[in-house]
């Protein structure tokens, strides 16, 4: 709008009057002065298109070029070159890519220079052609007429030069646009893909004040990828409706489970059984291939995408924590809470004691990605961001996995408040987690293959049994009572230190 467009409305005007007024004055001078002008249209076509490709390839350097500069220098980045000693790769990998983005800066701005020479060497040498050709003319012309043809040349060769100037512009804009066309390509590549998860015309906003906060899981079929030719048409085959032999082109295979408003359900299960997938359904980060997912018997893809925001809340493994105050990390939970509603919310994550000792409070940067702040800590403002937000679902992914027992047992208690009166979702890994479980789900290749309580899981001797053992070694403390420990023989050892002791 401000370069492009501008040059060309007025060099088309330029290029029309002027071309109007040199047909009057001599066609015949007219079509010599043009008569190249087609092979250049045709010439520049080619090269925009050489310099489009050109410039795709200069645009893909450049975003690994940012790539590069982004993981480099980010915190962790940083902290894990140092740790490996691998500075000097990451120079050399910036300073390779950066030279290659350089030389394609170059070709890019060098491609058609020489055509445009040859066209502007053309543009110079034609008014002698015309002198050249009408002094031929006009020596074999009257006497009488010389001094008509001779000012009919002049003014010709001057609306020439007006001519030539505005022709080499368009076609150096000509350039230019095309190669545009290879950043435009990029930025509607992405403007242009569908939305997958979209609100259904029939789709309805559930008030979170009428949610009870059940879950269902009714036949639950669920993949990543596209599926495959010989994918099975039907979820049940075979004879007596058994299930069919299917390898794992499923993650989700007909899964059943059902969560009572207000229970805390637990999934466990190997790494990669698809117990993170079944958490992402419930908010509807996928949607299903079969069944449906259904929060109190309503079908997830029937409830407007802002209310399943509004109603279900999620405390993940990684926090991820913005590089702003502590205080607008808490608001993105809930944007016109008070200060007394931030502080009646870091309380209840027993985050509240740790804020008010920093400077700046409340205010405090927590930095990129929160490195300035322990993993207890984030851990503990993620928290306090989900009871600010008040769901009414809370799904808690691997929440205490990666901390220390000090900073878990914070976070365990800083969850219990936040557990009570709602429906919980929890995947847990260390399996003393979610002892107090109203039913615990056992996930295995996609599929629930155990369901019910911690004790009664034990006495199946199933895969939670195994993994019980596995984490355990086979009798190693499972839960703390007052007087000892607990073991999966349900044999009490007095603990180091106690009166029993």
């Amino acid at each position: 709008i401000t370069d492009t467009a501008s040059s060309i409305l007025s060099n088309v005007v330029i290029l029309i009057s002027t071309l109007v007024a040199m047909l009057w004055l001599s066609w015949q001078l007219t079509v010599l002065s043009l008569f190249l002008s087609p092979v250049f249209v045709w010439i520049t076509r080619k090269v925009g298109k050489t310099r489009q490709q050109i410039a795709a390839r200069t645009q893909q350097s450049m975003a690994e070029i940012s790539a590069i500069t982004e993981e480099t220098l980010s915190v962790s980045g940083i902290l894990l070159s140092k740790a490996f000693g691998r500075q000097r790769h990451e120079i050399e990998r910036f300073r390779s890519e950066s030279g290659r983005l350089a030389e394609l800066e170059i070709r890019q701005q060098m491609i058609g220079r020489s055509f445009f020479a040859v066209v502007q060497i053309f543009f110079s040498i034609t008014p002698a052609l015309v002198y050249l050709v009408a002094g031929v003319v006009i020596a074999h012309q009257p006497v009488g007429e010389l001094t008509i043809q001779a000012g009919t040349i002049v003014a010709f060769t001057t609306l020439q030069s007006r001519l030539f100037f505005p022709i080499g512009q368009m076609l150096q804009v000509s350039v230019e646009v095309q190669a545009s066309m290879a950043l435009f390509d990029r930025i509607f590549e992405y403007l242009d893909m569908p939305h997958e998860i979209v609100d259904s015309p029939t789709a309805h906003r559930m008030p979170a004040d009428t949610v009870r906060g059940g879950v269902r899981f009714d036949d639950v079929w669920f993949r990543y990828d596209a599926p495959p030719p010989s994918a099975p048409t039907s979820p049940v085959d075979g004879a007596q409706g058994a299930p069919p032999p299917i390898a794992r082109e499923w993650t989700l295979q007909a899964v059943d489970l059902d969560i009572r408003p207000g229970q805390l359900a637990a999934l466990v299960g190997p790494s990669g059984a698809g117990k993170t997938t079944m958490t992402y359904l419930v908010p509807r980060m996928y949607d299903v291939d079969r069944g449906a997912v259904r929060i109190d018997d309503v079908d997830v893809r029937e409830i407007r995408l802002a209310s399943l925001g509004d109603i279900i809340g999620m405390v993940t493994q990684e926090t991820y924590l913005f590089h702003t105050s502590i205080r607008q990390n808490l608001l993105y939970g809930k944007p016109d809470a008070t200060q007394g509603q931030l502080e009646a919310a870091a309380r209840a994550a027993f985050i509240h004691d740790r804020i008010a000792e920093m400077p700046e409070g409340y205010d405090t940067v927590v930095g990129e990605r929160g490195y300035r702040m322990s993993g207890g800590e984030k851990q503990r403002l993620a928290i306090a961001r989900v009871v600010l937000k008040d769901p009414r679902i809370l799904i808690l992914d691997e929440a205490t996995s990666s901390l220390d027992t000090t900073s878990e047992r914070l976070v365990q208690e800083a969850l219990r408040p936040l557990m009570r009166g709602r429906t919980t979702l929890a995947i847990a890994h260390r399996l003393s987690t979610i002892l107090a479980a109203d039913v615990i789900f056992v996930v295995d290749q996609g599929r629930i293959v155990e369901r019910g309580t911690h004790a009664e899981l034990l006495r199946e001797g199933g895969l939670y049994a195994r993994l019980y053992q596995q984490q355990f070694q086979g009798g190693a403390v499972e839960a703390e009572c007052e007087d000892g420990v607990v073991l999966t023989t349900g044999e009490v050892v007095p603990a180091p230190g106690s009166q029993s002791a």
